[in-house]
């Protein structure tokens, strides 16, 4: 379901269009009512029960088919072109039940009207089709509702976008925008189309893209989103993408495409409703047979019929799983979770191991301060604004590291000039007048500063566990040492901890070192771990897990783990940003939160359960509904009505999706 420029429209359409099918339903089932009362005055139903009888006229009959044919002509139309199109497709469901029973129920009326046999099905067809109606529209309604969240989706575009041209604002459509155009995004306005902050600072929400409820900080050089709501400040933004190659865009097609794939519990539910059309069929004429045999008229027989066919179809049962699956969908892309196959969502209820990759998924993939140990007679805070300042000229990652710690520790810098990098050693500044420098041990060796015994041990133990170590020296004698490292994504020990108590093992991967692998094995309580593992043989790995039909998760950034992510039962592609047009993974995380790895699973698990309790409920009411249409009970006085029989079956249709719709309450 792609977006084209101006998209919004075209799902403003669809949206239309759908109301549209639904109001019709509505009009229709009006009409049958107002042409049913009077006909309910010349059935055997109001004479019998209510001892009311219609005054009788020179060719009332005639009348009463022609309202009967109205209804059957006009209002039951829809169903009869819907079961054309199921026997085109080869596929006979609902449609073809519904529609055999009306014209069983209508071509047996017209005889027995013409003929003048004394009884019509005429009050039977009328409320069955006006009760089919009233059912239909209040499933759509429940259908549309589950599957808003597309619509709301395309909500979030605004319609028009404010341009800087010839140096002046201009409003146009968005079908108009183009690549590289500055728009201005006003205070409380919402961001046409993906771009970059070029002027301006202001807090956006992006949680209905991306599931992050906090609002994100942008300035100058951020990316922002098409769809975000803008906060106070107003931003001048340049256009990267607009339409189909926006990141709304791909949320939004990936959405589609998981609504339109299908499970195996939706493959089977499909099965199954094609074998209940079969049976029904059987059914229902193996019903009427008896019934002749019985000698009890080609009325109660037609009746008999009619009632197993309605009560027989398989609406229920096709709409079992897939408004389930609809609604998890889309409640999942609402949560930061995107769904590409509706297969790797049915998977992830049976996944025994999590296999995260270390780099960018359980740690940031950037430096980070993770100790500082002081010399001598100085503090932390010495050795970090010393650090700071020298580095305040450097572009290189360690030192971008540095500064960011300092100004976390709101540490202030000292002045700094005469900035020199000193390739593979490190570098050196004058910082108040004083020569400073900041490296590693080799420059230490290379300047012969002496370092006491249990220094050069805590440096060393660090240094095993694949840390990063810069010594900071201020007039020739060291300050302190600053150990850097990967940093560990705080969120990554709740994640493991949560897929523990599920009873999930987790394993970890990675292509640094032992020494670096076993510390943040050791920091989140990782018990395997596979270490210097290059990216083309993580799938090697991947199946080593696999052995013994153990079924495998793997965690990894999408890029370089796409191999890894195809072999494993389960791709999950995290850290990825906005780049939705991943082909290795079936699951991708907008947000770099290892968390949502048992999000996922929890969702698998609830689904499953829905699905199961909606197959359940759709087969097993057929189980017993079919007998009692048969009139298997009537000779203890109960028989189902045809009319009565069409209540039943949208009942259950109407309980099917009340409790697909139930999953939005305890969902994530």
């Amino acid at each position: 379901m792609g977006m084209p420029q101006g998209h919004g429209h075209t799902h403003h359409n669809h949206d239309r269009h759908e109301g549209h099918v639904t109001g019709d339903f509505l009009t229709k089932f009006w009409i049958t009512l107002v042409l049913t009362i009077p006909i309910f005055f010349y059935s055997e139903m109001a004479d019998m029960v209510f001892g009311l009888h219609g005054p009788e006229f020179p060719g009332w009959r005639y009348v009463l088919l022609l309202l009967g044919s109205v209804v059957y002509f006009y209002c039951g139309l829809v169903f009869i072109q819907g079961a054309y199109q199921e026997l085109k497709a080869k596929l006979p469901g609902m449609m073809t039940l519904i529609a055999i029973a009306i014209t069983t129920a209508y071509v047996y009326s017209v005889v027995s009207i013409i003929f003048h046999t004394g009884h019509d099905l005429v009050f039977e067809l009328s409320s069955l089709i006006a009760i089919m109606l009233l059912g239909h529209w209040i499933e759509m309604r429940a259908v549309m509702g589950a599957e808003g969240a597309l619509s709301e989706l395309a909500k979030l575009l605004p319609d028009t976008a404010e341009v800087l041209r010839n140096g002046r604002n201009e409003r146009i459509a968005l079908s108009e925008l183009q690549r590289g155009d500055i728009v201005l995004v006003r205070p409380g306005g919402k961001v046409p189309a993906d771009g970059v902050v070029i002027e301006g600072e202001s807090e956006l929400n992006e949680s209905i893209l991306t599931g992050e409820s906090k609002s994100v900080m942008k300035m100058v050089s951020s990316e922002v989103i098409a769809g975000s709501i803008n906060g106070d400040g107003s931003l001048k933004i340049r256009v990267m993408h607009m339409g189909e190659r926006t990141f709304l865009a791909g949320v939004m097609r990936l959405i589609a495409d998981a609504q339109a794939s299908k499970s195996g519990l939706q493959i089977l539910s499909d099965r199954a409703a094609l074998y209940l059309t079969i049976i029904a069929l059987s059914a229902g004429i193996l019903t009427f047979v008896l019934w002749l045999l019985a000698d009890a008229g080609v009325i109660t027989a037609t009746e008999r019929l009619v009632a197993v066919l309605v009560i027989a179809c398989p609406h229920a049962l096709g709409l079992a799983v897939p408004l389930v699956a609809s609604i998890s969908t889309t409640m999942a892309a609402k949560n930061g979770l995107l769904i590409r196959q509706r297969l790797a969502l049915e998977s992830a209820r049976n996944i025994s191991v999590v296999l995260f990759d270390k780099t960018g998924t359980l740690t940031k993939g950037e430096f980070g301060v993770v100790q500082v140990l002081p010399y001598g007679d100085h503090f932390e805070v010495d050795v970090v604004s010393l650090a700071a300042s020298i580095n305040s000229y450097s572009e290189h990652p360690l030192a971008k590291a540095i500064i960011q710690e300092a100004a976390a520790r709101s540490i202030g810098l000292q002045q700094t000039d005469s900035f020199i990098r000193l390739p593979g050693k490190g570098a050196k500044a004058r910082v108040n007048g004083k020569e400073s420098y900041i490296g590693s041990d080799q420059l230490l060796l290379d300047m012969h500063i002496a370092v006491s015994k249990h220094h050069e041990e805590r440096v060393g133990e660090l240094e095993l566990e694949g840390k990063t170590v810069n010594h900071v020296i201020q007039d020739g004698k060291l300050v302190g040492s600053i150990a850097l490292a990967d940093v560990v994504r705080p969120e990554s020990r709740e994640a493991i901890r949560s897929l523990t108590a599920l009873g999930i093992h987790v394993a970890m991967i990675t292509g640094d070192s032992e020494e670096v692998a076993q510390w943040v094995a050791k920091e989140l309580g990782i018990k395997e771990y596979f270490s210097g593992v290059v990216p083309n043989l993580k799938a090697e790995k991947v199946k080593f897990l696999q052995e013994g039909g153990v079924k495998v998760a793997m965690v990894g950034d999408g890029v370089n783990d796409a191999p890894a992510l195809a072999q494993a039962d389960l791709g999950i592609a995290i850290g990825v940003g906005t780049n939705v047009a991943l082909e290795s993974a079936g699951i991708i995380l907008v947000r770099n939160d290892p968390r949502d790895i048992s999000k996922i699973i929890h969702l698998s698990k609830l689904t499953y359960v829905k699905m199961i309790q909606n197959l359940f409920w759709a087969a097993g009411y057929n189980v017993v509904a079919i007998p009692l249409a048969a009139g298997a009970f009537a000779s203890y006085g109960f028989v189902l009505q045809p009319a009565f029989a069409a209540i039943l079956m949208s009942a259950s249709t109407v309980i099917v999706a009340f409790n697909a719709m139930l999953l939005k309450r305890n969902l994530i």
